[in-house]
């Protein structure tokens, strides 16, 4: 991810911060961000970010926090052009993915059906030659 992109975003939230008179402090206390977390998004240190839905969480309550529109500025993050992008969403693959975890299931089931019914015939058995030998 590119420092210089990153940093820009940051001046933007820390400048919006300042221009309203609030502390790191403050936002962390509204937002329950860390305050180390609040100055790493505003220095641009991409490296310190939590896994993206956690950002974009923080990056909207930080917006709020401070009086800003977060789809606004959750567009402007995602504008950098490194900003960790949505996972693709394709409905084939996820209909395909889910009927092979269906007829996986499926296998596993009539496995354990069969072992079930081959375990009970056997006990079946067993009890049929225990009477035929006591006689």
């Amino acid at each position: 991810m590119s420092a210089p992109d990153y940093a820009a975003f940051g001046a933007y939230l820390r400048l919006q911060r300042e221009v309203r008179g609030l502390s790191i402090d403050q936002v962390a206390q509204q937002t329950k961000i860390p305050p180390t977390l609040v100055a790493a998004l505003e220095s641009g240190q991409s490296e310190r970010f939590p896994e993206r839905v956690f950002l974009l969480n923080y990056i909207r309550s930080y917006a709020q926090a401070v009086g800003l529109s977060a789809d606004d500025t959750l567009n402007r993050f995602h504008e950098v052009p490194e900003a960790p992008k949505a996972p693709e969403f394709d409905p084939g693959a996820l209909e395909t993915e889910r009927r092979a975890k269906a007829s996986e299931r499926l296998w596993i089931i009539a496995a354990v059906a069969a072992v079930v019914t081959l375990l009970l015939t056997l006990s079946a058995m067993h009890e049929v030659a225990l009477r035929y030998t006591q006689r």
